[in-house]
C-alpha cells in the first residue's frame, strides 16, 4: 500500500502547522480542514464569499492530487452560524451539481473564520474524463 502526504499544491497556501492538507491511499483523498483564506492570506468577510472561496481552495486541492469536485463522495461542512443554512445549501448545489456527496454539517466555533470543509473522495484513473 503506497500512502502519499501532500504538504500543500500550486494555488494553495500552506498548512499552519505539523499536518498534510491531503493524503492519498488506496484510491482515495483525505483532505484537511480547507478554510476561506487565499494563498496571500486574505479572506472575504461575508459567509457567501468565504464559502465560494472555501470550495475554490478544496477544489484546487483536489485537482492538484489528481482527483475532483465530482469524485467527492463525504464532505463534513463545521458552520458557525445555523442562519447560513440556507446560503451553504444553495452554493454547495451550484458547486458539486449532480454529484452530490453524503454530507454531514454540524455548528462549531471556529476561529476567526465562518465555516470549514473536509472531505473525502476518491482518485481519478485513466477511464475518467
Amino acid at each position: 500500500m503506497t500512502i502519499r502526504r501532500v504538504r500543500t499544491v500550486d494555488g494553495l497556501a500552506g498548512p499552519v502547522g505539523p499536518f498534510s492538507q491531503a493524503v492519498v491511499a488506496n484510491g482515495f483523498v483525505y483532505t484537511s480542514g480547507q478554510i476561506p483564506a487565499g494563498v496571500d492570506g486574505t479572506m472575504p468577510s461575508d459567509f457567501e464569499g468565504q464559502l465560494e472561496a472555501t470550495l475554490h481552495n478544496l477544489r484546487t486541492l483536489l485537482e492538484g492530487v489528481g482527483s475532483g469536485i465530482d469524485h467527492v463522495v463525504k464532505v463534513n461542512g463545521y458552520l458557525t452560524d445555523a442562519a447560513d443554512l440556507e446560503a451553504y445549501n444553495r452554493i454547495y448545489a451550484r458547486w458539486f451539481g449532480e454529484h452530490l456527496p453524503a454530507r454531514t454539517t454540524v455548528g462549531v466555533s471556529l476561529w476567526g473564520v465562518a465555516l470549514e470543509l473536509e472531505c473525502v473522495a476518491l482518485m481519478k484513473d485513466e477511464t475518467d474524463d
